[in-house]
Protein backbone atom coordinates (compact mmCIF):
# COMPACT_ATOMS: atom_id res chain seq x y z
CA UNK A 1 0.00 0.00 0.00
CA UNK A 2 1.21 3.56 -1.46
CA UNK A 3 0.48 5.66 1.99
CA UNK A 4 -0.77 9.59 0.42
CA UNK A 5 -2.52 10.61 3.69
CA UNK A 6 0.19 12.54 5.79
CA UNK A 7 -1.97 14.95 6.24
CA UNK A 8 -4.18 13.25 8.04
CA UNK A 9 -1.25 11.46 10.14
CA UNK A 10 2.15 11.50 9.24
CA UNK A 11 3.96 7.83 9.58
CA UNK A 12 6.08 7.26 12.80
CA UNK A 13 9.28 8.81 12.46
CA UNK A 14 12.18 5.87 13.02
CA UNK A 15 13.51 9.11 15.65
CA UNK A 16 9.92 8.83 17.88
CA UNK A 17 10.08 5.21 17.34
CA UNK A 18 13.57 4.90 18.98
CA UNK A 19 12.67 7.73 21.41
CA UNK A 20 9.83 5.89 22.73
CA UNK A 21 11.28 2.66 23.38
CA UNK A 22 13.79 4.34 25.16
CA UNK A 23 11.92 6.35 27.79
CA UNK A 24 9.39 3.42 28.23
CA UNK A 25 12.36 2.16 30.56
CA UNK A 26 13.44 5.65 31.99
CA UNK A 27 10.09 7.86 32.06
CA UNK A 28 7.48 5.51 33.91
CA UNK A 29 7.78 6.94 37.10
CA UNK A 30 5.28 10.14 38.48
CA UNK A 31 7.83 13.26 37.77
CA UNK A 32 6.37 15.39 40.22
CA UNK A 33 8.08 12.72 42.82
CA UNK A 34 11.57 13.16 44.52
CA UNK A 35 13.39 9.89 44.77
CA UNK A 36 15.37 8.68 42.14
CA UNK A 37 12.99 7.50 39.29
CA UNK A 38 10.69 10.33 39.52
CA UNK A 39 13.43 12.51 39.06
CA UNK A 40 14.81 10.89 35.91
CA UNK A 41 11.16 11.11 34.79
CA UNK A 42 11.24 15.25 35.53
CA UNK A 43 14.52 15.29 33.50
CA UNK A 44 13.61 13.37 30.32
CA UNK A 45 10.29 15.76 30.32
CA UNK A 46 12.11 18.84 30.81
CA UNK A 47 14.65 18.24 28.29
CA UNK A 48 11.49 17.51 25.84
CA UNK A 49 10.05 20.96 26.56
CA UNK A 50 13.20 22.66 26.19
CA UNK A 51 13.84 21.35 22.75
CA UNK A 52 10.21 21.18 21.52
CA UNK A 53 9.82 24.92 22.84
CA UNK A 54 13.33 25.64 20.83
CA UNK A 55 11.32 24.24 17.67
CA UNK A 56 8.57 26.32 18.39
CA UNK A 57 10.46 29.62 19.41
CA UNK A 58 9.05 30.13 22.09
CA UNK A 59 10.39 29.35 26.41
CA UNK A 60 9.78 26.70 27.97
CA UNK A 61 7.24 27.56 30.76
CA UNK A 62 5.37 28.95 27.97
CA UNK A 63 4.96 25.73 26.53
CA UNK A 64 2.09 22.92 27.58
CA UNK A 65 1.73 19.23 26.48
CA UNK A 66 -1.73 18.29 25.77
CA UNK A 67 -3.69 14.74 25.31
CA UNK A 68 -4.12 16.04 21.66
CA UNK A 69 -4.07 18.95 19.22
CA UNK A 70 -7.67 19.74 19.36
CA UNK A 71 -7.47 19.40 23.33
CA UNK A 72 -4.80 22.15 22.73
CA UNK A 73 -7.30 24.11 20.68
CA UNK A 74 -9.71 23.52 22.56
CA UNK A 75 -8.50 24.73 25.90
CA UNK A 76 -6.20 27.62 24.09
CA UNK A 77 -9.13 29.21 22.60
CA UNK A 78 -12.07 28.70 26.21
CA UNK A 79 -8.77 29.63 28.30
CA UNK A 80 -8.19 33.07 25.93
CA UNK A 81 -11.42 34.25 26.06
CA UNK A 82 -12.02 33.93 29.79
CA UNK A 83 -9.34 35.69 30.55
CA UNK A 84 -10.31 38.03 28.43
CA UNK A 85 -14.02 38.25 29.38
CA UNK A 86 -13.98 42.05 30.85
CA UNK A 87 -12.96 42.89 27.07
CA UNK A 88 -15.75 41.63 25.44
CA UNK A 89 -17.06 37.97 23.72
CA UNK A 90 -15.86 38.64 20.09
CA UNK A 91 -14.13 35.79 18.71
CA UNK A 92 -12.69 36.23 15.16
CA UNK A 93 -12.07 32.84 12.93
CA UNK A 94 -11.62 31.92 8.93
CA UNK A 95 -13.47 29.84 7.24
CA UNK A 96 -11.58 27.66 6.97
CA UNK A 97 -10.02 26.09 10.08
CA UNK A 98 -10.01 23.00 11.28
CA UNK A 99 -13.22 21.85 12.71
CA UNK A 100 -11.52 21.69 16.40
CA UNK A 101 -11.35 25.94 16.14
CA UNK A 102 -15.08 26.21 14.72
CA UNK A 103 -16.65 23.73 16.87
CA UNK A 104 -15.39 25.90 19.62
CA UNK A 105 -16.47 29.04 17.89
CA UNK A 106 -20.29 27.04 17.51
CA UNK A 107 -19.60 26.32 21.20
CA UNK A 108 -18.81 30.18 22.23
CA UNK A 109 -22.17 31.46 19.89
CA UNK A 110 -24.48 29.07 22.25
CA UNK A 111 -23.36 30.66 24.95
CA UNK A 112 -23.79 33.65 24.30
CA UNK A 113 -20.74 35.07 22.16
CA UNK A 114 -20.23 36.69 19.11
CA UNK A 115 -18.38 35.03 16.45
CA UNK A 116 -17.07 36.78 13.13
CA UNK A 117 -16.00 34.22 10.30
CA UNK A 118 -13.17 35.60 7.73
CA UNK A 119 -14.09 34.42 4.29
CA UNK A 120 -11.46 32.93 2.29
CA UNK A 121 -10.79 33.36 -2.14
CA UNK A 122 -11.02 31.04 -4.35
CA UNK A 123 -7.38 29.75 -3.48
CA UNK A 124 -8.67 29.48 0.43
CA UNK A 125 -6.73 32.27 1.74
CA UNK A 126 -7.87 34.81 4.32
CA UNK A 127 -7.15 38.58 3.37
CA UNK A 128 -4.75 40.12 6.03
CA UNK A 129 -6.62 43.35 5.43
CA UNK A 130 -10.15 41.99 5.51
CA UNK A 131 -8.95 40.13 8.25
CA UNK A 132 -7.89 43.04 10.26
CA UNK A 133 -10.86 44.88 9.38
CA UNK A 134 -12.74 42.34 11.60
CA UNK A 135 -10.71 43.66 14.55
CA UNK A 136 -13.34 45.47 16.94
CA UNK A 137 -13.00 47.11 20.29
CA UNK A 138 -14.96 43.97 22.24
CA UNK A 139 -12.69 41.66 20.37
CA UNK A 140 -11.27 39.38 22.76
CA UNK A 141 -9.40 36.58 20.65
CA UNK A 142 -8.70 36.05 17.06
CA UNK A 143 -8.11 32.47 15.73
CA UNK A 144 -6.24 32.06 12.02
CA UNK A 145 -4.39 28.47 10.86
CA UNK A 146 -0.87 28.45 9.70
CA UNK A 147 -1.51 26.82 6.57
CA UNK A 148 -5.13 24.41 5.54
CA UNK A 149 -5.04 21.09 6.62
CA UNK A 150 -7.58 20.21 3.04
CA UNK A 151 -5.47 21.54 0.54
CA UNK A 152 -2.33 23.07 2.15
CA UNK A 153 -2.62 26.73 1.30
CA UNK A 154 -0.64 28.66 3.62
CA UNK A 155 -2.52 32.26 5.48
CA UNK A 156 -0.90 35.14 6.37
CA UNK A 157 0.01 34.47 9.68
CA UNK A 158 2.50 37.33 10.09
CA UNK A 159 0.40 40.06 8.64
CA UNK A 160 -2.61 39.48 10.69
CA UNK A 161 -0.65 38.88 13.51
CA UNK A 162 0.60 41.93 13.46
CA UNK A 163 -2.54 43.74 12.74
CA UNK A 164 -3.78 41.67 15.91
CA UNK A 165 -0.81 43.27 17.80
CA UNK A 166 -1.71 46.66 17.11
CA UNK A 167 -5.34 46.24 18.08
CA UNK A 168 -4.12 44.66 21.38
CA UNK A 169 -6.19 41.35 20.49
CA UNK A 170 -4.23 38.24 21.28
CA UNK A 171 -4.07 35.86 18.01
CA UNK A 172 -3.92 32.20 18.15
CA UNK A 173 -2.38 29.67 15.07
CA UNK A 174 -3.44 26.54 14.21
CA UNK A 175 -0.20 25.08 13.30
CA UNK A 176 -0.62 21.50 13.17
CA UNK A 177 0.00 21.70 9.86
CA UNK A 178 2.98 23.17 9.34
CA UNK A 179 5.15 23.21 12.29
CA UNK A 180 6.90 20.39 10.92
CA UNK A 181 8.74 22.43 8.55
CA UNK A 182 9.67 25.30 10.17
CA UNK A 183 8.64 27.83 13.17
CA UNK A 184 5.21 29.84 12.39
CA UNK A 185 6.32 33.32 11.49
CA UNK A 186 4.65 36.46 13.15
CA UNK A 187 3.59 38.19 16.54
CA UNK A 188 1.43 35.55 17.90
CA UNK A 189 0.40 35.28 20.79
CA UNK A 190 -0.92 31.11 20.99
CA UNK A 191 -0.44 28.28 19.59
CA UNK A 192 -1.74 25.08 19.23
CA UNK A 193 -0.33 21.84 17.14
CA UNK A 194 -0.48 18.27 17.01
CA UNK A 195 2.41 15.54 17.20
CA UNK A 196 0.72 12.62 14.75
CA UNK A 197 1.09 15.72 11.95
CA UNK A 198 5.20 15.55 11.97
CA UNK A 199 6.02 12.05 12.88
CA UNK A 200 5.47 11.97 16.06
CA UNK A 201 3.07 9.48 18.39
CA UNK A 202 -0.51 10.10 18.75
CA UNK A 203 -2.28 11.38 21.41
CA UNK A 204 0.23 14.25 21.90
CA UNK A 205 -0.39 18.09 21.15
CA UNK A 206 1.05 21.31 22.24
CA UNK A 207 -0.35 24.40 23.74
CA UNK A 208 1.95 27.62 23.50
CA UNK A 209 0.24 30.71 25.64
CA UNK A 210 3.37 33.55 25.60
CA UNK A 211 3.51 35.50 28.64
CA UNK A 212 1.27 38.70 29.44
CA UNK A 213 -1.67 36.89 27.59
CA UNK A 214 -4.29 36.87 29.71
CA UNK A 215 -5.37 33.43 30.11
CA UNK A 216 -7.61 31.74 32.40
CA UNK A 217 -7.82 27.82 32.81
CA UNK A 218 -11.66 26.76 31.84
CA UNK A 219 -12.79 23.80 34.41
CA UNK A 220 -11.25 22.34 37.37
CA UNK A 221 -7.63 22.97 37.83
CA UNK A 222 -4.60 20.20 37.80
CA UNK A 223 -1.42 21.00 39.34
CA UNK A 224 0.29 19.45 36.71
CA UNK A 225 1.50 21.44 33.02
CA UNK A 226 0.99 24.79 34.71
CA UNK A 227 -2.68 23.54 35.18
CA UNK A 228 -3.74 24.08 31.80
CA UNK A 229 -3.64 20.08 31.31
CA UNK A 230 -5.11 18.13 33.70
CA UNK A 231 -3.63 14.41 34.45
CA UNK A 232 -0.50 11.82 34.51
CA UNK A 233 2.13 13.31 31.91
CA UNK A 234 2.93 10.19 28.77
CA UNK A 235 6.49 10.81 28.96
CA UNK A 236 7.78 8.09 26.44
CA UNK A 237 5.05 9.77 23.59
CA UNK A 238 6.06 13.43 24.83
CA UNK A 239 9.79 12.26 24.57
CA UNK A 240 9.23 10.88 21.37
CA UNK A 241 7.28 13.96 19.88
CA UNK A 242 10.07 16.33 21.34
CA UNK A 243 12.40 13.92 19.14
CA UNK A 244 10.32 13.71 16.13
CA UNK A 245 10.09 17.57 15.69
CA UNK A 246 13.49 17.17 15.83
CA UNK A 247 14.53 15.02 13.20
CA UNK A 248 11.76 16.35 10.62
CA UNK A 249 13.44 19.86 11.16
CA UNK A 250 16.94 19.04 10.13
CA UNK A 251 15.23 17.39 7.31
CA UNK A 252 12.81 19.83 6.27
CA UNK A 253 14.56 21.94 3.64
CA UNK A 254 15.73 19.31 1.61
CA UNK A 255 12.62 17.42 2.05
CA UNK A 256 10.06 19.93 0.94
CA UNK A 257 12.07 20.81 -1.88
CA UNK A 258 11.64 17.13 -3.14
CA UNK A 259 8.09 17.11 -1.95
CA UNK A 260 7.15 20.44 -3.63
CA UNK A 261 8.44 19.01 -7.29
CA UNK A 262 6.36 15.94 -6.49
CA UNK A 263 3.43 17.86 -6.16
CA UNK A 264 3.79 20.22 -8.55
CA UNK A 265 3.69 17.17 -10.69
CA UNK A 266 0.73 16.21 -9.82
CA UNK A 267 -0.56 19.29 -9.90
CA UNK A 268 0.15 20.12 -13.99
CA UNK A 269 -0.50 17.03 -14.71
CA UNK A 270 -3.52 15.85 -12.92
CA UNK A 271 -5.42 18.08 -15.61
CA UNK A 272 -4.37 16.71 -18.50
CA UNK A 273 -4.35 13.10 -17.92
CA UNK A 274 -8.12 13.23 -16.55
CA UNK A 275 -10.81 15.65 -18.57
CA UNK A 276 -13.39 17.77 -16.27
CA UNK A 277 -10.76 18.17 -12.88
CA UNK A 278 -9.90 20.89 -10.80
CA UNK A 279 -7.29 21.44 -9.21
CA UNK A 280 -7.98 23.61 -6.06
CA UNK A 281 -5.28 25.60 -3.13
CA UNK A 282 -3.06 28.53 -3.71
CA UNK A 283 -0.73 27.44 -6.37
CA UNK A 284 2.68 28.75 -4.90
CA UNK A 285 1.75 29.69 -1.20
CA UNK A 286 1.05 26.23 -0.10
CA UNK A 287 2.50 23.30 2.17
CA UNK A 288 5.30 21.11 0.14
CA UNK A 289 3.15 17.67 0.32
CA UNK A 290 -0.32 18.62 -0.15
CA UNK A 291 -2.26 18.68 -3.85
CA UNK A 292 -5.75 18.52 -3.86
CA UNK A 293 -7.81 18.34 -6.71
CA UNK A 294 -12.01 17.31 -7.76
CA UNK A 295 -13.49 15.15 -10.33
CA UNK A 296 -16.80 16.25 -12.30
CA UNK A 297 -19.09 13.51 -12.58
CA UNK A 298 -17.26 11.58 -9.75
CA UNK A 299 -18.43 9.90 -6.36
CA UNK A 300 -15.32 10.84 -4.19
CA UNK A 301 -16.35 7.86 -1.72
CA UNK A 302 -15.73 5.40 -4.54
CA UNK A 303 -12.80 7.08 -6.24
CA UNK A 304 -11.28 6.90 -2.65
CA UNK A 305 -12.36 2.97 -2.56
CA UNK A 306 -11.25 2.32 -6.46
CA UNK A 307 -7.76 3.75 -5.49
CA UNK A 308 -7.34 1.96 -2.49
CA UNK A 309 -8.39 -1.25 -4.53
CA UNK A 310 -5.31 -0.01 -6.89
CA UNK A 311 -2.93 0.56 -3.32
CA UNK A 312 -2.95 4.42 -3.17
CA UNK A 313 -4.22 5.57 0.35
CA UNK A 314 -5.84 8.60 0.13
CA UNK A 315 -8.50 11.51 1.52
CA UNK A 316 -11.46 13.09 0.58
CA UNK A 317 -11.30 16.35 2.02
CA UNK A 318 -10.44 17.04 5.58
CA UNK A 319 -10.57 13.39 7.68
CA UNK A 320 -12.63 15.72 10.17
CA UNK A 321 -15.76 15.82 7.75
CA UNK A 322 -15.09 12.95 5.57
CA UNK A 323 -17.13 10.34 7.48
CA UNK A 324 -20.39 13.28 6.75
CA UNK A 325 -22.67 13.32 3.88
CA UNK A 326 -22.33 17.26 4.11
CA UNK A 327 -19.98 19.04 2.00
CA UNK A 328 -16.22 19.87 3.18
CA UNK A 329 -16.58 23.58 5.40
CA UNK A 330 -12.90 24.26 3.47
CA UNK A 331 -14.41 23.44 -0.18
CA UNK A 332 -17.56 25.14 0.76
CA UNK A 333 -15.73 28.34 1.96
CA UNK A 334 -13.50 28.44 -1.34
CA UNK A 335 -16.38 28.13 -3.54
CA UNK A 336 -14.96 24.69 -5.39
CA UNK A 337 -16.06 21.48 -6.63
CA UNK A 338 -16.58 19.30 -3.61
CA UNK A 339 -17.78 16.01 -5.27
CA UNK A 340 -15.17 13.89 -6.68
CA UNK A 341 -12.38 15.71 -4.35
CA UNK A 342 -8.99 13.50 -3.51
CA UNK A 343 -6.23 14.94 -1.24
CA UNK A 344 -2.95 13.78 -1.99
CA UNK A 345 -0.33 14.51 1.45
CA UNK A 346 2.86 13.12 0.28
CA UNK A 347 4.72 11.78 3.78
CA UNK A 348 8.43 12.17 3.71
CA UNK A 349 10.21 9.95 1.65
CA UNK A 350 7.50 9.59 -0.58
CA UNK A 351 9.33 8.29 -4.30
CA UNK A 352 8.86 9.89 -7.75
CA UNK A 353 7.84 6.22 -8.59
CA UNK A 354 4.78 6.00 -6.49
CA UNK A 355 3.73 9.77 -7.49
CA UNK A 356 4.05 8.15 -11.61
CA UNK A 357 2.50 4.60 -10.53
CA UNK A 358 -0.14 7.27 -9.12
CA UNK A 359 -0.52 9.22 -12.31
CA UNK A 360 -0.79 6.32 -14.51
CA UNK A 361 -3.60 4.73 -12.50
CA UNK A 362 -5.65 7.42 -11.91
CA UNK A 363 -6.99 8.21 -15.57
CA UNK A 364 -8.83 4.36 -15.72
CA UNK A 365 -10.06 4.80 -12.16
CA UNK A 366 -11.57 8.09 -12.95
CA UNK A 367 -12.96 6.65 -16.00
CA UNK A 368 -14.60 3.58 -14.60
CA UNK A 369 -16.26 5.62 -11.58
CA UNK A 370 -17.42 7.84 -13.95
CA UNK A 371 -18.74 5.04 -16.01
CA UNK A 372 -20.70 3.37 -13.05
CA UNK A 373 -22.65 6.02 -12.73
CA UNK A 374 -23.51 7.33 -16.61
CA UNK A 375 -21.31 9.65 -17.39
CA UNK A 376 -18.98 8.23 -18.90
CA UNK A 377 -19.81 9.00 -22.20
CA UNK A 378 -20.67 12.69 -23.80
CA UNK A 379 -24.51 13.51 -25.11
CA UNK A 380 -24.84 12.62 -28.88
CA UNK A 381 -25.65 15.98 -30.48
CA UNK A 382 -28.69 17.15 -30.83
CA UNK A 383 -30.91 18.80 -32.94
CA UNK A 384 -31.88 22.67 -32.77
CA UNK A 385 -33.41 23.31 -29.28
CA UNK A 386 -36.88 24.85 -28.84
CA UNK A 387 -37.72 24.99 -25.15
CA UNK A 388 -36.72 28.09 -23.58
CA UNK A 389 -36.62 26.66 -20.02
CA UNK A 390 -36.61 22.88 -18.63
CA UNK A 391 -36.86 21.62 -15.44
CA UNK A 392 -34.75 18.94 -14.39
CA UNK A 393 -36.02 17.00 -10.98
CA UNK A 394 -32.88 15.02 -9.20
CA UNK A 395 -34.98 15.44 -5.84
CA UNK A 396 -33.45 12.65 -3.91
CA UNK A 397 -30.74 12.58 -5.49
CA UNK A 398 -27.52 12.38 -4.25
CA UNK A 399 -24.26 14.48 -6.13
CA UNK A 400 -22.85 14.04 -8.41
CA UNK A 401 -26.13 12.77 -10.15
CA UNK A 402 -28.15 16.22 -10.46
CA UNK A 403 -24.76 17.58 -12.35
CA UNK A 404 -24.75 14.48 -14.77
CA UNK A 405 -28.16 15.26 -15.56
CA UNK A 406 -27.49 18.83 -16.04
CA UNK A 407 -24.23 17.97 -17.92
CA UNK A 408 -26.84 15.79 -20.03
CA UNK A 409 -30.01 17.91 -20.79
CA UNK A 410 -28.17 21.41 -21.03
CA UNK A 411 -27.87 21.09 -24.93
CA UNK A 412 -32.10 20.46 -24.81
CA UNK A 413 -32.37 24.30 -24.47
CA UNK A 414 -31.05 26.67 -27.12
CA UNK A 415 -28.67 29.15 -26.26
CA UNK A 416 -30.17 31.88 -24.23
CA UNK A 417 -32.49 29.17 -22.25
CA UNK A 418 -32.29 27.63 -18.84
CA UNK A 419 -32.52 24.98 -16.96
CA UNK A 420 -34.20 24.72 -13.87
CA UNK A 421 -32.59 21.97 -11.21
CA UNK A 422 -34.53 20.75 -8.80
CA UNK A 423 -32.28 19.65 -5.87
CA UNK A 424 -32.29 18.50 -2.12
CA UNK A 425 -28.50 17.41 -1.95
CA UNK A 426 -26.44 20.06 -0.08
CA UNK A 427 -23.41 19.35 -2.35
CA UNK A 428 -25.47 20.73 -5.07
CA UNK A 429 -25.03 24.32 -4.27
CA UNK A 430 -21.59 24.23 -4.56
CA UNK A 431 -21.31 21.67 -7.55
CA UNK A 432 -23.94 23.40 -9.92
CA UNK A 433 -22.14 26.70 -9.94
CA UNK A 434 -18.47 24.49 -10.09
CA UNK A 435 -20.02 22.84 -13.10
CA UNK A 436 -20.99 25.92 -14.88
CA UNK A 437 -17.45 27.69 -13.98
CA UNK A 438 -16.39 24.73 -15.65
CA UNK A 439 -18.43 24.00 -18.40
CA UNK A 440 -18.32 27.90 -20.10
CA UNK A 441 -22.08 28.39 -18.78
CA UNK A 442 -23.70 30.66 -16.38
CA UNK A 443 -25.24 29.78 -13.26
CA UNK A 444 -28.14 32.65 -12.58
CA UNK A 445 -28.79 31.84 -8.82
CA UNK A 446 -30.51 29.83 -6.21
CA UNK A 447 -34.29 30.20 -6.04
CA UNK A 448 -36.71 28.96 -3.41
CA UNK A 449 -38.79 25.63 -3.95
CA UNK A 450 -41.16 23.55 -2.19
CA UNK A 451 -38.34 20.80 -1.73
CA UNK A 452 -34.82 21.49 -1.73
CA UNK A 453 -34.03 24.56 -4.16
CA UNK A 454 -33.76 25.25 -8.05
CA UNK A 455 -30.86 26.30 -9.48
CA UNK A 456 -30.70 28.13 -12.52
CA UNK A 457 -28.16 27.48 -15.64
CA UNK A 458 -28.61 29.71 -18.41
CA UNK A 459 -27.17 27.97 -21.60
CA UNK A 460 -24.75 30.57 -23.25
CA UNK A 461 -22.17 27.84 -25.00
Amino acid sequence: MVYFDAASGAPLHPVARQAFLASLDEGWADPARLYKEGRRARLLLDAAREATAEAVGCRPDELTFTASGTRAVHSGIAGALAGRRRVGDHLIVSAVEHSSVLHSAEAHEAQGGSVTRVPVDRGGAVDAAAYAGALRADTALACLQSANHEVGTEQPVAEVAGACRAAGVPLLVDAAQSLGWGPVPGDWSLLAASAHKWGGPPGVGLLVVRKGVRFAVRGPVDERESGRAAGFENIPAVVAAAASLRAVRAEAAGEAARLRELTERIRARVPHLVPDVEVVGDPERRLPGIVTFSCLYVDGEALLHELDREGFAVSSGSSCTSSTLTPSHVLRAMGVLSEGNVRVSLPAGTSAEDVERFLAVLPGVVAGVRDKLGAGAPPAPRAAAAREELVLDALGKRCPIPVIELAKVIGDVPVGGTVRVLADDAAARLDIPAWCEMRGQEYVGEEPAAEGAAYVVRRIA
